[in-house]
């Protein structure tokens, strides 16, 4: 069956390496005739969250950004994909904000299959915070079910990940959503 796949990256810089292994990711789902869309959160405008709960009873945030919309593809898509850089110790303020956007309709992104993809200078250990950081969060959603991380640890360098043996791992984990 095919899958519509969106992948939000996190990272505020391009062609670093969670970008890369998420291109990977995608090329794996597209490989098999799923259907993914890319979405790099530092071209969003996106304003932190002002805990005022004016969406409590309307579902829609009283900020007019471009939350409304990756709030939609986020319910449509089946499956979800976090990619972000660990940035002390956590996950990138990009990826951060989004999440705390989704309060409006957070309910609403329901029944989804998700994916991790964090990278780090630092090993595996380090990168503990971030994934439960990030299953906190899916852990507010509806039947959610997170299907596979990926710990792309100890890549310091922007690119390192293109030529590391992470980028099949990200590749096969797209073709077997």
């Amino acid at each position: 069956m095919k899958k519509n796949v969106l992948i939000l990256l996190g990272s505020p810089r391009k062609n670093g390496n969670s970008e890369i292994l998420s291109h990977a990711f995608a090329q794996g789902a597209n490989s098999v005739g799923h259907i993914t869309e890319e979405i790099y959160l530092q071209e969003k405008m996106t304003k932190p969250c002002l805990a005022c709960y004016g969406c409590r009873k309307t579902k829609m945030c009283i900020q007019k950004d471009d939350m409304q919309d990756l709030l939609e593809k986020m319910i449509n898509a089946d499956v979800i994909v976090l990619a972000t850089p660990v940035y002390f110790y956590s996950m990138s303020g990009q990826m951060k904000v989004m999440i705390d956007r989704t309060l409006p309709r957070y309910t609403e992104i329901r029944d989804k299959e998700f994916y991790f993809i964090v990278t780090a200078a630092d090993g595996k250990e380090m990168m503990e915070r971030t994934m439960d950081s990030l299953r906190g969060f899916t852990d507010c959603l509806p039947n959610s079910v997170v299907k596979s991380y990926l710990y792309g640890a100890e890549l310091y360098e922007k690119g390192e990940a293109q030529n590391s043996h992470l980028r099949q791992i990200a590749y096969d984990m797209g073709k077997n959503i």
